[in-house]
């Protein structure tokens, strides 16, 4: 049984959502780990850091993503697209992965989920655009909370079922 991956792009309350997703995916008996990319001291990837040396932290993020079945992508709109975290793990998964990058994302399903302050719409269309580029399917329903609207438990359960359903 392949693993949903639960990848975190900022602290707080998108963490929150996280766990509350976890919880959900364990009463549903699939397996998951999180990740916070916050957590992972990836340098800003450039051809010149490349040139460098690929960080040990890029190929071992690289290998999570391949060894995944499915993803959540947990993250904050900044500006209304998604956290520069975010598009710097993938940048540098696409370049620590060796020849099978691909295998990091493509064939892979995925939600999209945001906590944020404003409506979140663009951070989910962001995310979408660029995991579907990759090679991802995401799910056409996303998850939006914010401070005035909670995550609705059922809803969640329905979409996280849709996900795991799918192979």
């Amino acid at each position: 049984m392949s693993k949903t991956l639960v990848v975190v792009c900022s602290l707080g309350k998108n963490v929150e959502l996280a766990e509350q997703l976890m919880t959900v995916l364990n009463e549903l008996g699939e397996k998951n780990k999180m990740i916070n990319l916050v957590d992972i001291p990836l340098p800003l990837y450039s051809t010149k850091e490349e040139s460098t040396a690929i960080p040990s932290e890029a190929k071992q993020l690289a290998e999570e993503f391949a060894s995944a079945g499915r993803f959540i992508i947990v993250a904050p709109e900044y500006n209304g697209s998604m956290p520069p975290v975010l598009n710097n793990a993938v940048a540098w998964i696409s370049r620590g992965g060796g020849d099978n990058w691909r295998s990091a994302f493509n064939g892979k399903y995925a939600v999209v989920a945001t906590h944020s302050g404003g409506g979140g719409l663009h951070v989910l269309k962001a995310i979408r655009g660029q995991f579907e580029y990759l090679g991802c399917t995401v799910l056409a329903r996303g998850i939006q909370t914010n401070f005035q609207k909670s995550l609705n438990p059922e809803s969640a359960k329905t979409i996280l079922t849709q996900l795991i359903n799918l192979h």
